[in-house]
Parts: structure tokens; sequence; C-alpha cells
């Protein structure tokens, strides 16, 4: 049996327990669950194999995948019951996409030229995308396709990425870091102040000192999903339990 027959086989299976476990005789926390109870799941699946791709960890992937599959098969059993569509529609939807954003491999025997570099397969898509959504890759919006539910980090990132292509930019980076130094002593201000502290100026406050962060980022080049923000903080926590342990025991 080949590679792909397996595949469709054990996919096959997959949906067909995941039906099992939402039917009548299934498990009562599978169908309890809604697609806004499966968010956190999803997320953690994601991170799960975000965590097996950074250590090559090759046998954790293989199964991190499996369950980063089953949450896409979970969701699409709920909408496929609210009579939205079927995770075959959810295939059929990516597989068209991926053949028309393509033609390059696709539709060589119609004529379309191949294309010689990842620049110009990008190019390619953002065009053909542009199309498909009734008008032309120059007059999309700066900021179309950049998800709202995204981290508020790679969504800054994102943003100033996006902007800076248009020279919407800091001159130096030096000058970003007045910028987070300029947000940093509004916080203050907003911590300083007497009485109780402004809840709704200080998440602004707090949200332009994160965006101005990530745009320091981007400009040093630094992947800001990569950076360990624990470093200075887990020797001190962890000091701090071993220390608790041979006090208290626990």
């Amino acid at each position: 049996m080949s590679d792909t027959s397996r595949a469709a086989d054990a996919f096959t299976r997959l949906v067909e327990i995941m039906a099992t476990l939402r039917g009548p005789d299934g498990c009562p926390w599978d169908r309890e669950q809604t697609i806004d109870s499966l968010k956190p799941f999803v997320l953690e699946e994601t991170y799960e194999v975000i965590e097996a791709i950074d250590a090559h960890d090759h046998g954790a992937l293989c199964e991190e995948l499996g369950d980063f599959v089953f949450e896409a098969v979970f969701l699409a059993q709920l909408e496929s019951e609210a009579g939205h569509f079927t995770i075959a529609d959810s295939l059929t939807s990516i597989a068209d996409k991926l053949v028309r954003r393509h033609p390059h491999v696709f539709a060589r025997a119609a004529g379309e030229a191949a294309l010689d570099s990842a620049g110009q397969v990008r190019t390619r898509w953002e065009e053909i995308k542009a199309q498909e959504r009734g008008g032309s890759a120059t007059s999309k919006t700066l900021l179309g396709g950049i998800a709202p539910a995204l981290p508020a980090l790679l969504r800054a990132y994102q943003i100033g990425t996006r902007a800076a292509s248009v020279g919407f930019e800091w001159s130096t980076t030096r000058d970003v870091v007045a910028k987070i130094q300029e947000e940093v002593d509004e916080l203050r201000e907003v911590i300083d102040a007497a009485g109780t502290i402004d809840q709704v100026r200080a998440e602004e406050e707090m949200g332009d000192l994160l965006f101005s962060i990530a745009q320091l980022s981007r400009r040093l080049a630094i992947d800001h999903l990569e950076i360990r923000t624990d470093r200075p903080y887990l020797p001190t926590l962890l000091a701090f339990f071993r220390e608790r342990q041979k006090r208290f025991g626990r």
C-alpha cells in the first residue's frame, strides 16, 4: 500500500472515530464541546507542535501533528453537525487553493511560465490572491490579511513589517529605543498617579510599549517568538522554590 493510500485510510478512520465520539453512545466530554470551548486546545496543540519542531524531536513531532490534525477534525465535525461544512469541504478548499495559486506548477500545459525564485512565487501568489478578492495586488489594504486573533506581539511585528514596506518607519534603531523609553515614562506616569490606577489608560500605554518593543525586535532582526523571556527570572524562581522546599518540605 502506498503512503498516500495509508494516509487516506488513517484519515478516514480518524474522521469515523470523531463521529463516534460525538454520537449518542459516544463520550460525554466530547459531546459537550463547542467550537469556542476548543480554542484553548487548538492553541495548546499549536504550541506543542512548535516545541517539537524547536527540539527537532521527530518522534514527538509525529505525535503532536496527529493531535493537531485531530483538533481540525473535531472542529469540522462540530461544523458538520451544525450544517455549515464538512472536513471534506475544508480539504477540497485548501487543495483547490494550492492548485490555483501554483499555476507555475499545475498550469504549465496551459502556457503558464515557470518561476525561478521564491520571491517570484510570493509575488505571483499575492497577485492571484488579489484577483480572487476582486482587486489588484497593489490596491489591497496595507493591513489586509493580518488576523486580529494573532498573539499581540506577533500582530504588532507584522503590522510594523507592513508599514515599513511602504516607508512608514523610524529613521534609526536608536529612535525606536527612544520611543520605548517614552512609552515607559508614560506608563510610569499612569502608575504613579494618585488614587486608583486608571486601568483603561494603563492598558493603552502597555499596548503602545509592547508595540514599540516588537518594532525594536524587528529592526534588530531578532525573532521575538524565539526570545527566552524567562531567562533572567527563571534561575531566581527555581532558587526560591528550592529554598522553600528545604524550609517547608514542599
